[in-house]
């Protein structure tokens, strides 16, 4: 015997190379106690060379030793060579298949001499690192069955129940050791944890040393009734399959979680408590949500053509799937170098309101950030943030805690940054950063042909507002010149008919002159609207040519009158005082003062109207322009805001300091104008109402129209001496058409019960500012 077992020790050489230590720590461990210890089958493990490293009672019992006598053995000292060999070979099997076999049949040779018949089962036992360290496996003495088979039918069937028990047990414990890899649980009746495997360690965070004996804190608070619940129906039915529900971690972060329980019994067929295999699905719900919601994205985006509509879907899709506070599209506008917020679905629904109307300069803040380097980046912390604009939150009346932003890039240009704020459960992480990076890839191309279809039907309606614009202008100069021309033109037939045949052949010419410019004049009604089409001019050329003919007309109707040369030179100045390149001198100008006097003497002027007039002249520094400029640019803002205000309404005229100079200020509570008219008032030559319904009135009258010169003349002014002016208008919501009339006094207006309900609906503000330092323009 002992030259066969040293054959096989040396067979067996190989594989002591990658056994370890027989005292490596893993071997003391305490192995599922609550299992093993009151196992009626023998259960054993050994190292790669065979040795018994472990083992219960009921194994010694098998073969009569203690435990002392068999620690450390190798199992060839227990049998003899045909056996051993036997058992050799399927060491071997089972270390090279990796798999563990059921039903090997030993003999062994107790201490006393006795052989005795073991059934036993063994698989491989691996390390941390997945090495092959030893073998365990299940015995037991199935003697008395192979020796009794004839005995008793009594004797029989108790070796009977006794072997299926064991088998029994042998299935569950091999059960349990299948779904080691998923987190298993094992709880007392009063729901004390009893033992926690390494994979619970790992997914909850929890140890089982610091949780031996205690009650685990991780069922949410709104799911304590459910599992109240379940843990009943467990010890009704026994067994719990596939259960969905959501669990805490240490972190305390939610995982949905698949779970399965089972109850276990002592001895006495008593419940002893529950085995609970939970198995972590969180991350495969997020990829099946994910998927669904792309899927859903991808087939829904082009249904929403507008910009908005398609960017406002998308917002509350990211904010849905990602379970954030709020999502947002942050959209850069390359005219302005800026960012902006174009689209903002959040929580609070006043917030995101008003994030769309904050503007930031390109590449501040974390936009600005994801804009530099075009790769993601997540604040989990937005207050400690570098990057972090503050002054957004306040502006928006919100608090933003962590965020997520990713580019939205095309293949050539990024066009801006997705963004989620406020992440519900825990913080944003790398799974989050790979979701909204593929939504902001699948959104990016159609992002950019909405906003490319939103500024074709812009240029689109702007083109038509134009084709609008042009009739009104060549209605209106029509109007404008018809009458003087119409008074001309009787005028040089009454003059033709009355000179004789025979006059002086100078007086023929100097009439044909006049009859001939008269008729260059008519032709440039037809020709207004090629001018429209010039499209860079400055406006005192637009109207020069149709004033210089006007002028010749006008010269050669006075020669014709006694002081003609006179009365002739006094048109020419007159003409030129409004429109022409005029060699007024600027001059030191109080504005504050001189606009105070100009309006006391206005308000005579529209005394015949019941409109209020409010002044507010704050002391500002000096200006230099031609006082005679500035007079008709205060008349004219004041006369027009008079025109569009209605009886019983309000204008207020304000000089105030401004960080970039003195400003003058004429706002009216009047009927406003229409978007339309505000994008083309100074672009052309154009009024803001409709002059195919214009009527003549006195001036300052309501509506009274005029020849609409006032703001082409201030066009120019502002050309020449360096002011701007700008507009902000509110058209009345019950006149939203240029066609529709106000009906001049707001007692009479139906949809006014005060004066307050006048001065909220619309109105106009014509602001002038003049630079803090003014040069002195050249002379023309």
């Amino acid at each position: 015997m002992s030259s066969g077992k040293s054959e096989h020790r040396q067979s067996l050489d190989p594989l002591e190379t990658i056994a370890g230590d027989t005292d490596a720590p893993w071997l003391k461990e305490d192995r599922y106690r609550v299992f093993v210890e009151d196992m009626a089958d023998g259960y054993y493990e050994t190292n790669l060379r065979g040795d018994f490293v472990f083992f219960n009672d009921a194994f010694c019992q098998i073969f009569r030793c203690r435990r002392d006598e068999l620690q450390g053995r190798n199992y060839r000292d227990l049998m003899d060579p045909e056996n051993a060999d036997a058992a050799f070979k399927s060491f071997n099997a089972i270390h090279r298949s990796g798999m563990g076999l059921v039903d090997i049949h030993w003999e062994i040779i107790r201490k006393d001499g006795t052989n005795r018949i073991l059934e036993n089962s063994a698989s491989l036992i691996f390390n941390e690192a997945g090495e092959k360290i030893g073998f365990r496996g299940i015995s037991r003495d199935v003697t008395e069955t192979y020796r009794a088979r004839e005995d008793a039918i009594e004797a029989e069937g108790l070796a009977h129940c006794l072997y299926e028990a064991s088998r029994r047990a042998e299935q569950r414990y091999r059960a349990f050791l299948r779904f080691l890899p998923d987190p298993v649980l094992v709880l007392k009746l009063d729901n004390t944890v009893s033992y926690l495997n390494p994979a619970f360690e790992e997914t909850f965070g929890w140890s089982r040393t610091e949780m031996d004996g205690k009650k685990l804190p991780f069922v949410p608070e709104d799911l304590k009734e459910q599992t109240r619940r379940g843990v009943k129906q467990l010890f009704q039915e026994r067994t719990v399959q596939h259960f969905e529900t959501r669990r805490l971690t240490k972190e305390n972060r939610l995982l949905d979680v698949l779970l399965s329980a089972a109850v276990f019994y002592d001895e006495q067929n008593e419940p002893a408590g529950q085995v609970v295999i939970l198995r972590d699905i969180t991350q495969d719900k997020r990829v099946a949500r994910s998927n669904q919601a792309l899927f859903r994205i991808a087939g829904a985006l082009h249904r929403f053509r507008r910009l908005d509509d398609r960017l406002e879907f998308i917002t509350r899709q990211v904010k849905d799937l990602m379970s954030v506070g709020g999502a947002l599209v942050i959209l850069v506008d390359d005219e302005t170098n800026e960012f902006y917020f174009r689209t903002a679905s959040m929580d609070d629904t006043e917030a995101g309101k008003k994030m769309q109307e904050i503007r930031y300069p390109l590449g501040d803040g974390v936009a600005g950030q994801v804009w530099r380097t075009g790769k993601p980046i997540i604040v989990p912390d937005a207050y400690k943030s570098p990057y972090f604009i503050k002054e957004i939150d306040q502006k928006a009346g919100y608090s933003t805690h962590n965020m997520l932003d990713v580019p939205i890039q095309l293949e050539n240009k990024m066009i801006g940054v997705l963004g989620a704020v406020n992440k519900r459960d825990g913080d944003f992480d790398e799974a989050d950063v790979t979701l909204l990076s593929t939504v902001a890839s699948m959104v990016a191309l159609p992002i950019e042909n909405a906003r490319i279809n939103e500024a074709l039907r812009r240029s689109y309606d702007e083109v038509q507002s134009l084709n609008r614009a042009k009739d009104r202008v060549i209605h209106h100069l029509s109007h404008e010149l018809k009458t003087p021309l119409s008074v001309l033109s009787a005028s040089m037939e009454l003059l033709r008919k009355k000179v004789p045949d025979d006059t002086d052949a100078g007086i023929n010419r100097i009439l044909e002159r006049a009859e001939r410019n008269l008729q260059r004049i008519l032709d440039m009604q037809y020709q207004i609207q090629d001018i429209l089409r010039e499209k860079d001019y400055r406006t005192y050329h637009l109207v020069s040519d149709l004033l210089d003919g006007a002028t010749d007309v006008l010269e050669a109707f006075a020669e014709t009158e006694p002081g003609g040369e006179k009365l002739a030179a006094a048109l020419r100045r007159h003409i030129d005082s409004l429109f022409g390149p005029t060699e007024a001198t600027s001059e030191e100008i109080h504005l504050d003062r001189f606009a105070a006097e100009l309006i006391d003497n206005l308000r005579s002027k529209f005394g015949h109207r019941k409109c209020r007039l409010k002044t507010h002249f704050e002391v500002v520094p000096p200006i230099h322009i031609p006082m005679d400029v500035l007079s008709k640019i205060i008349v004219g803002l004041v006369r027009n805001a008079v025109e569009n205000t209605p009886d019983g309404g309000l204008i207020e005229v304000t000089v105030r300091n401004h960080p970039t100079g003195p400003q003058f200020e004429v706002k009216d509570y009047g009927v406003g104008i229409t978007e339309e008219n505000q994008r083309l008032i100074f672009e052309n030559y154009f009024t803001s109402y409709d002059i195919m319904s214009y009527a003549s009135r006195r001036p300052y009258d309501f509506n009274a129209g005029g020849k609409g010169f006032d703001l082409l003349r201030m066009k120019i002014f502002s050309e020449r001496y360096h002011f701007n002016i700008r507009m902000d208008s509110k058209r009345c919501p019950h006149i939203p058409e240029d066609s529709e009339r106000a009906p001049g006094n707001i007692d009479a207006c139906e949809h006014c019960n005060s004066d307050a309900d006048c001065l909220e609906s619309g109105g106009t503000t014509m602001t002038v500012s003049f630079p803090a330092i003014l040069e002195h323009p050249e002379q023309d």
